[in-house]
């Protein structure tokens, strides 16, 4: 009999070793307490069958009811665990409690008849036979174990009704374990035996239990991942505590960052002027923006991804630990890539610059067309474009010059709307190719209702460009073009056509253009007029500011009359 229990004793010894050599942080703590407990509790029962005296075989007992009291607690903790219970800690606190005051009262055998009313014993062949009179806290103390037990079976077939995110494997082996350590624990003394069977089951209990952590440890992704990383001599690691001491490295951190060969554990990296710069200040940026920073390093031929991570232990983050990977397939094709679209932006760019300058001669060659029916207005497309360019240069200017001193009464003009106006400009009599030839190409000037039907060519004009650019992506440019062919002819107070607009409803671009449109008729020659000189066309620019122009360009102008004049002397 001593040398079953002998072997009781040191199996569970050898299966607690190997629970050690298998453990992982990550393990629940409880079945850790288990493969603690289960060794003492056997060595109690072997001390029990060495017993030849009475107080012998009481210490034997008190040590022996360790694993009767707690392994069953710590058992039902570990279901709760392994079958992702939350039990309040209040309660666990609690069931600790009661289990404790429990193990209290073992310890009053001898003193007290609380727990064993009396021991006694005879030695028989050598062999010490007790007789136990049991007390009232021993019948509270089964009464106990039967509520762990109901509670754990409980649990088992809760988590496996409910189909809750636990491996049906480990439910399987939780259940085994249960059945058995039931059987063995009551059959035994049911079944009047001389051998105490609780050894036994707790022999099954950390068999089965070595089973189960064999199944943690391949769902523990995070430990099974880092492993295997590792394993795979492909990926380096540096760590460094919160105060940037170094922790240690592999090899092939030290080949791409070759300073750290260096440092012995525990020196501080920041005396490193290297480490500095490659590694300490990026984690700094990593600290102050709180979240996941990668970074590159070019080593020889090859080019390395450095990921920078909190180094956690449980919740608390105790430094930072650097990944190093290979990235030099994939940097090669990014950078393969990327030449790649570089190609097809410029091919794009140029194809659409083609495009565009085949809209823009689309554009010009309709409003020549259009031209080429008035016999009154030779050139007017082109020169009235030039001249709206004059404008809009001045108009630059003063934004350039006068902006910069904080000045508010400086036209704000974008670049787009600058170029788009320019590019609009030809555009601003395309109405006419509506109007009947008798009026267009009357050598002379109109009378009343010929003149009504030339006012038409302005609303005509803005239908015909909302058609052309109708399928356009560029709705910035549309909405110019229509408003300089729609309203080039309005004026500032309100006697202009075709809406009557004035002021400031009247959209700038067409304001702009009214001038550059003006300007050209009068210093130009027609069928009806010979042309103005420059002073005559001047007096009557500067008279109209207010009332057919906007008084706001009155000053540009004035800044672009030189340049005007010796536009139009090179046109004669």
């Amino acid at each position: 009999m001593t040398y079953f229990y002998l072997f009781f004793f040191a199996f569970s010894v050898i299966l607690s070793g190997i629970y050690a050599f298998m453990w992982r942080k990550r393990f629940p703590v409880f079945i850790t307490c288990i493969f603690i407990i289960v060794p003492f509790s056997n060595m109690g029962y072997y001390l029990l069958s060495l017993a030849k005296t009475i107080p012998e075989a009481i210490i034997g007992i008190k040590i022996s009811y360790i694993g009767g009291c707690y392994a069953n607690l710590f058992l039902m903790y570990s279901i709760f665990t392994l079958c992702n219970l939350n039990i309040k800690k209040w309660v666990r606190l609690l069931l600790f409690i009661v289990t404790t005051i429990s193990y209290g009262f073992v310890l009053t055998i001898g003193y007290s008849g609380l727990f064993y009313k009396n021991v006694t014993g005879e030695l028989v062949n050598n062999v010490l036979v007790l007789h136990k009179t049991y007390g009232i806290v021993h019948t509270l103390y089964y009464v106990l174990i039967v509520v762990y037990m109901f509670i754990m079976f409980a649990t088992t077939f809760h988590a496996i009704r409910k189909k809750m995110d636990v491996s049906k494997h480990i439910l399987r082996h939780l259940l085994t374990c249960e059945i058995i350590c039931v059987f063995l624990f009551f059959g035994g003394k049911l079944l009047a035996l001389k051998l105490d069977l609780v050894p036994l089951a707790f022999l099954v209990c950390q068999v089965i239990l070595l089973v189960i952590i064999r199944r943690i440890m391949l769902y523990d992704v995070t430990d099974t991942a880092i492993d295997a990383i590792a394993l795979n001599g492909k990926t380096g690691f540096i760590s460094f505590d919160d105060k940037f001491n170094y922790l240690g490295s592999n090899n092939i951190a030290k080949e791409v960052f070759p300073a750290l060969v260096e440092l012995r554990i525990d020196d501080s990296a920041l005396k490193n002027k290297e480490l500095n710069e490659e590694i300490i200040n990026k984690i700094k940026e990593y600290a102050q923006n709180n979240g996941k920073h990668s970074f590159f390093k070019n080593y020889k031929d090859q080019v390395f991804q450095v990921d920078i991570n909190r180094l956690v232990d449980g919740r608390a983050n105790r430094g930072y630990i650097l990944y190093i990977q290979d990235d030099t397939k994939d940097q090669k094709y990014i950078s393969l890539l990327n030449k790649f679209n570089d190609k097809l932006k410029d091919e794009v760019s140029e194809k659409t610059a083609h495009i565009v300058q085949m809209h823009d001669n689309l554009i010009m060659g309709m409003a020549t067309m259009v031209e080429s029916r008035d016999n009154s207005t030779g050139g007017h497309i082109k020169r009235t474009s030039d001249v709206v360019k004059i404008l809009i240069d001045e108009i630059i200017k003063a934004q350039e010059k006068n902006g910069a001193d904080g000045k508010t009464d400086v036209l704000q003009l974008t670049p787009e709307f600058c170029h788009n106006l320019i590019k609009a400009a030809p555009m601003h009599d395309l109405g006419k190719i509506a109007v009947d030839d008798a009026v267009l190409r009357k050598p002379g000037r109109f009378t009343d209702e010929e003149y009504e039907k030339m006012k038409t060519h302005a609303a005509e004009g803005a239908r015909i460009v909302h058609e052309i650019l109708k399928t356009t992506d560029d709705l910035d440019f549309h909405l110019i073009a229509e408003n300089v062919a729609h309203y080039h002819h309005e004026r500032w107070d309100g006697s202009g056509y075709p809406e009557g607009l004035q002021e400031q409803a009247i959209p700038l671009e067409a304001r702009i253009m009214a001038v550059a449109d003006v300007y050209d008729a009068l210093v130009s020659k027609r069928v009806y007029k010979e042309a103005l000189n420059f002073e005559e066309a001047d007096s009557i620019m500067m008279q109209s500011f207010g009332k057919h122009f906007d008084p706001a360009l009155k000053k540009y102008y004035v800044a672009a009359k030189p340049a005007l004049q010796e536009y139009y002397s090179k046109q004669q």
